[in-house]
């Protein structure tokens, strides 16, 4: 059977080869670099993401959190006198774990399941950046987080087509939870965490650092996440955030990942954003209502999860068959 990367990328290709016939911009350099600016905030999303739902956990605050995260490190940095890319990266950095530390030690120390932990702290976290902030947006920042950074600009007949910061971080955000997934035995731990908790702890996996590690490597991209998004707006929203996890959250399940753990993979996570941003994209190109666009998503969502608990209606004997 092919695997959820491999059907992904075949959509891709495509929705990409019918979207290029259908209109006239989709295949211009400049579409496809704004496609990944605009994109970056979400793939670091759901790198983060995936960790978690491979570690048998689900967290729906991420969002919120980087909102937090967002307010939290401009003031700071303006109370400091400005700071720079290092400063604001490290204090992003930290207040994201933080965050995601705070959901890791409800879920472990009180045995709480983790939807409703970060279902609680989605409304904490938003509830206290809206009362603290009024509301309020913050249009003065730092001059280095205002100001673009271009990484690769190319010339067009018309302007130029240009990638900026937040793709670097994007690239550097995946390929480092690859490296940690594929590569290393904390994250054989945690596929084998999240496939089989009961036989992980009989085995001496140290759970309580898989959870901390998984929700903590979540607010870190959150965390990055964040800083990238005010830095690409040049403004600080407390709501821009707001409502975006279940996207995120559609993409990774598309990506092959399954809300019981134990399956899910980086190349997965990526493509599934890659694939809805396509969508949306097409769709507005297209003409077609941004309403649609939710209706895909949910669909998405109701069958990932019906298809991730199919196989408990199976019968019996085909389960057996199967597990042999």
């Amino acid at each position: 059977m092919a695997s959820p990367e491999g059907v992904l990328a075949l959509l891709i290709v495509l929705l990409s080869a019918f979207l290029s016939v259908a209109t006239d911009s989709f295949l211009s350099l400049q579409n496809l670099f704004d496609l990944l600016n605009n994109q970056s905030v979400n793939i670091i999303f759901a790198v983060g993401l995936v960790v978690v739902l491979i570690a048998g956990g689900i967290d729906i605050s991420f969002s919120v959190a980087a909102s937090v995260v967002q307010y939290i490190t401009v003031v700071l940095l303006m109370q400091m006198g400005g700071g720079n890319w290092a400063v604001g990266l490290l204090l992003a950095s930290a207040v994201g774990i933080a965050l995601g530390l705070f959901n890791a030690l409800f879920i472990h120390r009180f045995r709480i399941v983790s939807i409703i932990v970060t279902i609680g702290t989605f409304n904490l976290f938003f509830g206290l950046l809206m009362y603290l902030s009024r509301g309020r947006s913050l249009y003065n920042i730092p001059d280095w987080l205002y100001d673009r950074v271009a990484i690769l600009s190319i010339p067009l007949e018309r302007g130029s087509a240009t990638l900026y910061l937040p793709v670097l971080a994007m690239v550097a955000m995946v390929s480092a939870t690859w490296f940690i997934l594929a590569r290393t035995g904390l994250g054989r731990q945690i596929y084998g965490f999240g496939s089989n908790p009961d036989a992980a702890r009989r085995s001496g996996i140290n759970v309580a650092w898989i959870q901390a590690f998984a929700y903590g490597w979540l607010g870190l991209c959150a965390g990055i996440a964040g800083l990238m998004q005010a830095h690409i707006v040049r403004e600080v929203v407390p709501n821009a955030l707001y409502g975006r996890e279940l996207d995120i959250l559609a993409a990774v399940v598309l990506g092959g990942a399954v809300l019981g753990g134990g399956r899910g993979s980086v190349q997965g996570a990526v493509l599934g954003v890659v694939l809805l941003a396509l969508i949306q994209n097409g769709l507005n190109l297209l003409g077609i209502t941004p309403f649609a666009f939710k209706m895909i998503v949910g669909a998405v969502i109701l069958i990932a999860i019906t298809a991730s608990n199919a196989e408990r209606l199976l019968p019996e004997s085909l389960k057996s068959r199967k597990e042999a």
